[in-house]
Parts: C-alpha cells; sequence; structure tokens
C-alpha cells in the first residue's frame, strides 16, 4: 500500500481529524538508520504524528519539528515535515535494544524516559512558534495528546503504532490518527466520539488487518458524518545535498577550514536525517575556502 494522508471533518466541523499510513516512510528510516525494533516504533510513531501535523500548516515553506529531548537509552527523537507531506527524522541511539514491557508489546516509554516534548512551527515568522511540555509517558501518542491540551488547548485524541516483523525486524504497518474538538463542541458529540474512541482497537491492528486512513476515520466519526477533506500521499524525503553542505562549510569561516586543511585528509560530514555522507578531498576544501574569503 502507498503512505498516505486523510484530512476530514465532522460532526458540521466540530470536530477535524487526520489519519495516515507510513509503512513505506518507517522503513525508509528504519534501513537508512539501522534502527532497532523499539527505535523504529519510536521514530516511525513520531514521523506520522509529524505528518499529520504537518499537514495542518498553510504554506509551502512552513517546517514542523518535533523533538523528544529524553534522557532514556535512546537518547533522543526528532522528526521535521512540512505541508507537502514529506517527513525525515532521527534518533540519537538507533541500536537501543529493550526487553518488551508489562504488555508483551515494545517498550517505546521505556526508551524514551522522561525529559521534554519541544513542537517547533517555522511559518516564516523572526522565530518559530515553540510549545514544550513535560514528557508524561515516553509512549509518544500519549504525550502528543498532553501537549496538544496543555500548550495549544485543543482536547484531542492521538494514537500512533507501528507493528515490526519479529522475523525480520521490518515494519509489517504504521500509521496513526489525531482527532481534535473544535471550541463550543456540543456535549453529545464529545460524548460519542469518547464511546467510539474507547471501543476502537489499536491503530497497528486495524491497520495490520487491511485498514485504510479512509476507514479508520470513518469507523471512528462514520455516526458523526465525516467528510474526507484532502488525500495526500506522503514520504520520506530529506533536503540535504551536497551544495548545502558545502554552504555550511563556507559558513565555517577561513579560519576553521584552513585548520581543516592543515589536516591533510579528507572529511566526512554526515547528515543525521537521512545518514548520507557527504565527503570534501582537501582540494575540495581549498576551493570552499576561496568563497569563504
Amino acid at each position: 500500500m502507498t503512505d498516505y494522508l486523510v484530512r476530514g471533518t465532522a460532526a458540521n466541523d466540530y470536530v477535524r481529524a487526520f489519519a495516515v499510513t507510513t509503512r513505506n516512510v518507517t522503513e525508509t528510516a528504519r534501513k537508512a538508520h539501522s534502527l532497532s525494533p523499539v527505535a523504529s516504533a519510536a521514530l516511525g510513531r513520531t514521523m506520522a504524528a509529524a505528518l499529520m501535523m504537518g499537514a495542518d500548516m498553510k504554506n509551502e515553506k512552513d517546517v514542523l519539528t518535533i523533538q523528544f529531548l529524553c534522557d532514556g537509552p535512546i537518547g533522543g527523537i526528532t522528526a521535521t515535515s512540512n505541508s507537502k507531506g514529506e517527513v525525515k527524522g532521527f534518533v540519537e541511539n538507533p541500536s537501543v535494544m529493550l526487553p518488551p514491557n508489562e504488555f508483551g508489546k515494545l517498550d517505546v516509554g521505556g526508551a524514551v524516559g522522561g525529559g521534554t516534548l519541544h513542537i517547533l512551527r517555522d511559518i516564516g515568522l523572526k522565530e518559530p512558534y515553540a510549545g514544550e511540555v513535560d514528557i508524561q509517558t515516553g509512549e509518544i501518542a500519549q504525550d502528543l495528546t498532553y501537549y496538544f491540551a496543555v500548550s495549544e488547548q485543543v482536547p484531542s485524541v492521538v494514537s500512533l503504532g507501528v507493528l515490526m516483523d519479529k522475523d525480520t525486524d521490518t515494519v509489517r504497518c504504521s500509521g496513526g490518527y489525531i482527532i481534535q474538538l473544535m471550541p463550543d463542541c456540543p456535549e453529545e458529540i464529545i460524548s460519542a466520539l469518547e464511546a467510539a474512541c474507547v471501543s476502537a482497537p489499536p491503530v497497528s491492528t486495524m491497520l495490520s488487518q487491511g485498514g485504510t486512513p479512509e476507514s479508520i476515520l470513518t469507523g471512528l466519526l462514520g455516526k458523526l458524518d465525516f467528510k474526507v477533506m484532502e488525500t495526500m500521499p506522503v514520504a520520506f524525503r530529506c533536503d540535504c545535498s551536497r551544495e548545502r553542505v558545502e554552504k555550511a562549510l563556507v559558513a565555517l569561516g577561513p579560519k576553521e577550514i584552513r585548520s581543516l586543511i592543515a589536516e591533510g585528509k579528507p572529511i566526512t560530514l554526515n547528515c543525521h536525517f537521512c545518514n548520507t555522507d557527504y565527503t570534501f578531498s582537501t582540494e575540495e576544501l581549498i576551493d570552499v575556502l576561496q568563497r569563504a574569503l
């Protein structure tokens, strides 16, 4: 199944909803970073959330970043998305391994631990909009639910899931949904939504049984007259390039570049988001120095 995202509304626009399937996105990240199963689950959940939140931005150049600055063995999680359905991300310790949690599931909460959750929205202003809350559980979805309630005062239901193949450690399915209540939402709509969400199976179960973003949201919101407003493809895509890395080297300034040249050997710079290496010979560094003067 191709990865894609659906955005819609229900209950006369008192409810807005997003759902996404991201198996290929998460598998691409797993391969690029050689992620362990629990790291795949943590990053996959975070990237799915970033895609849904990014889809709510208005302009092509807007950028959204989710960061878990945490003290657990995963070391930290970063995912960045835009309004075009593109996402990239990484974890600080891709090889983290933990035993299953008390429910026999991948222990994402144990991998994350405590710390702070940061949401940054760069919408072209002088400074990006920044929100921050303490990490509550490390389970990603629960922390984002808490963030929406505390930092943005938007009651939300967030469900995220990644199901790994135990034999191959590849991604079987990945995705999630976010459902949010708009101001002055009638109590009967809130009650109907609560009942639907409480009885719903985990999103990874729905996806593994052939569920799609449309069918998941229709199952949850069908009684509230759910309508699809937009469908878009999503993908793991990094915008790094050799030219951008060269510009970063130029920005170091002549003194630092001369120091690199004096070492007399090639240097390799790595993109954290896609794990691509860019190597520059001494001769190429001399060319970079000329542009920095």
